[in-house]
């Protein structure tokens, strides 16, 4: 199911006529989720671009699709098939000519992309970190015995459950709003969001404590927004140029051959993070058993030009400490 929203300025929202990059009264078709969260960060995407070739909304089709992932509310995604359900339709309408682009969260994004496509573009990365929310306690540590925690997140429910094993942990399906609702409810005691998230909804004031990434690796590619397109469409790959962040590229680059190494994808607890200072890339990465009882967890440091060699290398280090039996429940 397709919806669209066109801009309504005033001014011109045609492209120069000098902007080489892009073909006089083209538009972009923007594809993206209808949740909340994804239509803020198609506006961010849309935003930027405006700024960045002096455009008005009306140059822009915002193009929402519904995924699967949207549809499947009855059960974990885990069982459903992973992280492809937030990207398929996007890639069929992309790969089928109907929109240019689609925005999406880097940590939905499966590792292989379907033939034809390509991540032609990151925006600058937001807070990683993820946010606890309760009303009965300020830190998840506080939390009392026996306490009820919702998470739609295998990795959040593994880490829950290794950091408090006293804790019961249930699955906690829905959108930001829903769940802040339930939450109010007292269907759960607390919750954990992303940070990056929350705050690009204008919600961080919900937040009840940041949990640093030294208690709580993040998902692989947690807080970036990444763009995808038709690899063989050079325009668009011109006119993303401007808007492009290398350095949350080079730190994806890392994280995301991580979990092509381990075959990662919504079924197993992984998390990992990269950073970039200078041109010195550092890495950690780390594994769970669902239950949260057993880790293993690994760090690379190196030059940022072997960013997807050295996530490669954690990858494989972890999956031999693992064995073929480690993501078993």
């Amino acid at each position: 199911m397709q919806t669209k929203q066109s801009g309504h300025t005033q001014q011109s929202g045609q492209p120069d006529a000098g902007n080489e990059a892009w073909p006089a009264g083209r538009i972009l078709r923007i594809g993206t989720r209808g949740s909340a969260l994804a239509l803020a960060q198609a506006h961010e995407t849309r935003a930027r671009l405006m700024a960045a070739h002096g455009l008005s909304e009306e140059a822009f089709e915002i193009v929402v699709i519904k995924t699967s992932g949207d549809r499947i509310l009855d059960r974990p995604l885990s069982e459903a098939g992973g992280k492809g359900l937030f990207t398929k339709e996007l890639e069929n309408a992309m790969l089928a000519g109907e929109i240019d682009i689609a925005v999406h969260s880097s940590k939905d994004m499966p590792t292989v992309l379907p033939d034809g496509l390509e991540l032609v573009a990151f925006l600058p990365r937001e807070d990683v970190r993820d946010a606890f929310i309760s009303p009965k306690a300020a830190r998840l540590q506080d939390l009392p015995q026996g306490a009820v925690v919702g998470s739609s997140s295998l990795r959040r429910q593994a880490m829950i459950k290794r950091l408090r094993p006293d804790i019961e942990v249930v699955m906690y399906r829905g959108n930001v709003q829903r769940r802040l609702e339930k939450l109010a409810e007292g269907v759960v005691d607390a919750t954990l969001l992303a940070n990056a998230g929350l705050r690009r909804l204008g919600m961080a004031h919900v937040i009840t404590s940041v949990i640093e990434t030294s208690e709580f690796l993040p998902a692989v590619g947690q807080g970036a927004i990444c763009i995808e397109a038709r690899g063989d469409d050079q325009a668009v790959r011109a006119f993303l140029a401007p808007i492009h962040h290398r350095e949350t590229e080079i730190c994806l680059a890392a994280e995301r051959a991580f979990l092509f190494e381990l075959d990662g994808s919504c079924r197993t607890p992984i998390g990992g993070l990269a950073r970039l200072e200078g041109d010195t890339l550092s890495f950690r990465g780390l594994i769970l058993s669902p239950d949260g009882r057993e880790a293993h967890e690994t760090e690379r440091e190196g030059p940022a030009a072997q960013a997807a060699a050295l996530g490669q290398d954690a990858g494989a280090e972890l999956k031999r400490r693992g064995g073929p039996d480690f993501f078993k429940v």
